[in-house]
This record gives C-alpha cells, sequence and structure tokens, in this order.
C-alpha cells in the first residue's frame, strides 16, 4: 500500500476553513467517485473518503489541513501523479477562498 500525507495551513478560521473541505468533498464525488462523509466537530471536522482502492481522511481545523490516503497496490503504481493532483485540487480552493471579492468604493455623489 502506498500512503500520502498532505498538509495545508491557513488563516481562514473553522468556518472558511469548512466551506473549503465541503467544497473538495464535493469535488471529490464528483471527479473522482468517491464516497465522502463528512463530520462536524467542535474544533475539528473530519472527511471520511473511499472509492475502490482508495480510503482516508481530511481534518479540518481552524489553522490547518491534514489529509491522509492509503492507495490500494493497483492505485499505489500512480501514487505521485494522484498526489499531485489532490494538491492542486487543494490548493485551488485555499486560492479561490483567500481572494475577496471587490468592493465598489462608496460614491459621494447622489442623484437626487
Amino acid at each position: 500500500m502506498a500512503d500520502i500525507h498532505i498538509q495545508r495551513s491557513h488563516q481562514l478560521g473553522l468556518t472558511g476553513a469548512r466551506k473549503v473541505a465541503w467544497k473538495w468533498a464535493e469535488q471529490a464525488e464528483a471527479e473522482f467517485d468517491m464516497a465522502c462523509a463528512y463530520e462536524e466537530g467542535d474544533d475539528c471536522d473530519e472527511v471520511q473518503f473511499t472509492r475502490s482502492g482508495v480510503k482516508g481522511t481530511l481534518r479540518v481545523s481552524a489553522e490547518h489541513f491534514e489529509l491522509d490516503a492509503q492507495l490500494g497496490f493497483l492505485l499505489g503504481a500512480f501514487k505521485d501523479r494522484i498526489e499531485s493532483e489532490i494538491v492542486k485540487n487543494l490548493d485551488e480552493l485555499l486560492a479561490e477562498k483567500k481572494k475577496k471579492p471587490a468592493t465598489k468604493a462608496a460614491s459621494g455623489s447622489r442623484k437626487k
């Protein structure tokens, strides 16, 4: 079996991190046919994910994400590719969350 361990720090707080984790789980289900179960905790959430040849956990806290996955024999041969895809997806989701929506400056003039 091949193991994958990924950790990413963030400054989103638990509420923001939950949003990212939910989106990650939705993508994992849609794109990789994973079965995901999300469990919220007081200070840490867990996403359990499985499919044939893969099982793992994404732990979500106010400060970091930590993903551990075990790949079966057949998928173990693709460990580097699978790991890089997970890293890419998680990093993209974190980058999206960091972007703040543009706010319009208040205009000093009003039509009457």
